[in-house]
């Protein structure tokens, strides 16, 4: 479900994004918004699937050795199913119907090559509307990040706010 976000909304995803542990009360005094509304709203955004709290690791850095994209080919009309289907895996990270070469991109975390040779080739091919995969091993990480400045930059002319 897309909410409308006013500015307000913009302002307080901006300041969690940075630190998604600060006090609504420290929030309350940066913005000059009560607490009590603070609380209210970023309630209101986690209900409705705008904003998700939560602590963000480098795979890389605890234990997990192998990220890969992957760009999936699917039968005509099923490429949704997948992405539904693939995004209940616990290897997924990111999960996204596109368009060009591939109908749908992954992005898999594994423990070690035998995990992800599991995965690509005993539970993919089991999904229903696949029909091709090619893989992008990622050989390091210069930037994992989730926050897209909604409240530092202003719309671009001519899109709609």
């Amino acid at each position: 479900m897309n909410s409308k976000l006013d500015e307000i909304d913009r302002k307080l995803i901006a300041i969690l994004q940075k630190d998604g542990r600060r006090s609504f009360k420290d929030i309350s005094e940066e913005t000059g918004i009560p607490a009590s509304s603070v609380r209210y709203r970023v309630q209101r955004l986690e209900e409705t699937g705008t904003l998700q709290i939560v602590g963000v690791a480098n795979p890389l850095r605890i234990g997990f050795d192998r990220l890969a994209m992957i760009g999936l080919k699917c039968e005509m009309g099923k490429a949704r199913d997948v992405c539904e289907a693939l995004s209940k895996l616990p290897e997924t990270s990111y999960v996204v119907l596109t368009t060009g070469p591939y109908d749908v991109m992954v992005e898999v975390v594994c423990r070690d090559v035998a995990h992800y040779t599991e995965l690509l080739h005993d539970r993919l091919p089991k999904q229903d509307g696949i029909v091709g995969a090619e893989t992008f091993f990622v050989l390091e990480a210069y930037k994992l990040a989730y926050g897209w400045g909604v409240g530092d930059d202003p719309p671009v002319s001519g899109s709609p706010s």
